[in-house]
């Protein structure tokens, strides 16, 4: 099939690679600029179009005219394939394509629609995370006919970096699957999406204050938002007892059938290990890795005092 790319990221380069590989033929990349997380710019892009002798366009508007015709003079086209375009596609741009456009969105499809579901699914105790391709539809986010799917189990010790990385291995490999589907019969679909409002749940974006750390909250939920917000993200935070922010990259649920009383953020064990053990609102937690004033380094190592307490940061 003959196809272009819609996006950033490089799992998106990588799906290109293959789907030539599988034998489609690449027509056009389009793309536009880099989340500052991102490991490709859209320059890797504009390279990856020469190499592979292709047209290359930078938009933020593709929706626009200019982006309509540069599709259009490409030529014959039968699919699109899109990983984190930066807004709504519209009907003119997806009727370019008899075969429509294709999605890839990290999330269990027609829950967990919209943004960052991959952390929402850390932090609401889900069992798994889903990662499906779907058509786009015009003018909605995350709807359309589910074209192929995959799942990963998860517990309270997932990061939000291993389902990252997971998907970068599973998205390239779902493309082909949908596409060879497709090719094999134009009207496949594995799962009509439900329109039922009740069926969806719609996340919306978070940011890196998102990763204050109130100690009043229980053991649990502390470690589901510190595995939320680490590596790739900014991490998960609080302030130290002269008010410096500290953030914490590894953090576990610690039951030791202690009966005790103390205050949220106490912190009541150095381990040997140089981990720490705090009183959170409900239950213990073991502090592995902190970062402060640019250092990451095991917490014993600057903490030495069962005395020390930790402050929410608000």
């Amino acid at each position: 099939m003959k196809f272009i790319i819609l996006g950033r990221t490089e799992v998106l380069l990588d799906s290109a690679k293959a789907l030539i590989a599988d034998g489609h033929k690449l027509i056009g990349v389009i793309s536009c600029r880099a989340a500052i997380e991102y490991s490709v710019g859209e320059d890797d892009f504009e390279i990856f179009a020469k190499d592979q002798g292709v047209p290359f366009l930078s938009t933020q508007k593709i929706n626009s005219q200019s982006s309509i015709d540069f599709t259009k003079n490409l030529g014959e086209v039968d699919i699109a394939v899109s990983v984190n375009w930066i807004s709504v596609v519209g009907s003119e741009f997806i009727e370019l394509f008899p075969n429509g456009v294709l999605n890839a969105h990290g999330g269990d499809l027609p829950r967990y629609r919209g943004n960052a579901c991959q952390a929402w699914a850390i932090i609401n105790r889900e069992r798994k995370i889903g990662l499906c391709i779907h058509k786009m539809v015009a003018g909605e986010l995350d709807s359309g006919d589910i074209i192929s799917r995959s799942y990963f189990n998860i517990t309270i010790e997932t990061r939000i970096g291993d389902v990252y990385d997971w998907m970068n291995i599973q998205i390239p490999k779902l493309f082909a699957i949908a596409v060879s589907n497709i090719q094999n019969d134009s009207e496949y679909v594995l799962e009509i999406q439900s329109k039922d409002p009740k069926d969806a749940l719609r996340c919306y974006p978070r940011k890196p204050e998102d990763g204050k750390i109130d100690w009043n909250a229980s053991a649990e939920e502390i470690v589901r938002l510190v595995n939320a917000s680490s590596e790739p993200f900014e991490g998960a935070f609080c302030l130290d007892q002269e008010g410096a922010v500290l953030r914490i990259w590894s953090a576990a649920v610690f039951d030791d059938q202690e009966n005790w009383c103390g205050v949220p953020g106490q912190v009541v064990r150095i381990c040997e290990d140089k981990s720490i053990i705090m009183i959170t609102g409900e239950g213990k937690i073991r502090i592995n890795e902190i970062e402060i004033d640019s250092k990451r380094c095991k917490p014993g190592e600057i903490i030495k005092s069962i005395r020390t307490r930790l402050k929410s940061y608000h």
